[in-house]
């Protein structure tokens, strides 16, 4: 819970001190009179900042150095910099210079911060002056990183949120293993027949995340202003009809005692998964190799449920892109838009896909016969896929836009606390959109 206010409050910081740093970003030297960066060879030398490791880490190592193979011309240095925090820190104090690196890799909810900080040269002006073609990747991807038409970033990382359930749990409480519940409604009905002395029937990270993903899937805005993309969101709309029922369809489960509640921890409630303490939970489409490996049981991969009374219309793309700097030498920005075009093949994304878990952003690369192979090993990979691909495009699914977004998700982890000690769904889900609301208002005042 430390860590998480921390980081809050290292946000609505930088947010602070970025708009203030966009304002001077002008002042600075001319990027057509910087030296270019080059190797002992020739090659134009850019730096990549990352925020991953272990295997994420060592994917983008070895896809970095197929790169820097397949030509001559360019050589890229990947660079781990520690969390997403971390990363945007250091990249605040060099943005819009000469020693900015020419990528950048950031998570989704700092999209608004990274479009109005003045350090990124936007991805839509390299599209247009190569006739890139876009349409060959997964336009429910792109959709998130696009405003007004304009794509800002290349999306990199990208992932959802599935439902996963033990399937020899299901067969012993009767339930068909092959048909997940859909609804709210069913999960409550099904988590309750799986529930015993040692096993809850249904979990939920205490994580922001995962509400959005269920207010979205009602159809439901997180904010006003076309969920902040039509214009600076002055106000939070989650705590209206599809927010309570979010917060109702969690309540009645923890009052029927069939909810575990596993904290904050990502590691914590996979265990719990693992281990049979819980049968069903929600978990990142990238979690969904690890559950199949470190659990004693057959797993489960379904769509995350949605109220009853709406239609699915599907899930907000999670996960993070890759931002272009700006003020960098324009020999540099060539050579990192050429390196983003190679992630984006499908044989990077085939090898990137099966490496870690996340979604390939070129659908073309599941035709790649090593995924075909993994699919039919592992089925529930395809789950994720279908899911993303059965999402309805629209202001909903497509995200909301704020540059406050990680203080507005610990509002909503506070709100989810207090809901499981007892208090009333409404009243703890008003006291986050008054929270979130306060906070808007100094981003915007700040900006002004």
């Amino acid at each position: 819970m430390k860590k998480m206010m921390k980081s809050s409050l290292f946000w609505l910081l930088l947010v602070t001190i970025g708009l203030l740093a966009a304002c001077t970003n002008s002042d600075k030297e001319d990027a057509t009179e910087r030296e270019v960066t080059k190797t002992e060879d020739g090659k134009v030398s850019i730096e990549f900042w990352h925020a991953m490791s272990g295997t994420g880490q060592e994917s983008i190592d070895t896809i970095v150095k197929g790169f820097n193979e397949s030509q001559d011309k360019y050589e890229v240095k990947a660079e781990f910099q520690g969390s997403y925090e971390e990363s945007l820190t250091k990249l605040r104090g060099v943005g819009g210079t000469k020693d900015a690196p020419a990528i950048t890799q950031v998570f989704e909810v700092g999209t608004k911060y990274m479009i109005e900080s003045g350090y990124i040269e936007p991805m839509q002006s390299f599209i247009d002056k190569d006739n890139y073609d876009l349409s060959q990747l997964e336009e429910n991807i792109l959709n998130y990183y696009k405003v007004d038409g304009k794509l800002y970033s290349m999306p990199f990382n990208s992932s959802t949120p599935v439902m996963m359930y033990n399937k020899d749990a299901f067969k012993a409480a009767g339930l068909d293993p092959e048909n997940a519940p859909a609804t709210f409604s069913e999960v409550i009905e099904a988590a309750e027949k799986l529930t015993k002395d040692d096993m809850k029937g249904f979990s939920m990270l205490t994580y922001g995340w995962f509400f959005e993903q269920l207010v979205a899937t009602q159809g439901g805005l997180y904010v006003n202003e076309d969920n902040g993309r039509s214009g600076d969101a002055t106000e939070v709309l989650f705590n209206g009809a599809e927010g309570l029922n979010v917060f109702n369809f969690l309540d009645t489960m923890n009052k029927a005692g069939t909810f575990g509640n596993f904290g904050t921890n990502w590691d914590d409630i996979r265990a719990a998964f693992a281990t049979e303490k819980v049968a069903m939970y929600m978990d990142s489409s990238a979690g969904v190799a690890g559950a199949i490996a470190n659990a004693p049981f057959e797993v489960g991969v379904a769509y995350i449920p949605h109220a009853d009374e709406v239609k699915r219309n599907g899930v907000v793309i999670g996960g993070a892109s890759l931002w272009m700097s700006k003020g960098i030498a324009e020999e540099e920005q060539e050579a990192a838009w050429e390196f983003m075009k190679y992630m984006t093949t499908p044989e990077v994304q085939a090898k990137w896909h099966l490496d870690t878990g996340y979604f390939a952003i070129n659908p073309a690369a599941y035709e790649e016969e090593s995924v075909k192979a993994k699919w039919a090993e592992y089925p529930q990979f395809k789950v994720t896929v279908d899911q993303l691909q059965d999402t309805v495009p629209g202001l909903a699914t497509q995200g909301a836009l704020i540059s406050v977004f990680p203080e507005s998700r610990q509002q909503i982890v506070t709100a989810l606390e207090e809901l499981y000690q007892g208090k009333d769904p409404q009243e703890v889900l008003d006291k986050a959109a008054e929270g979130t609301n306060r906070a808007i208002e100094i981003a915007n005042k700040t900006k002004k």
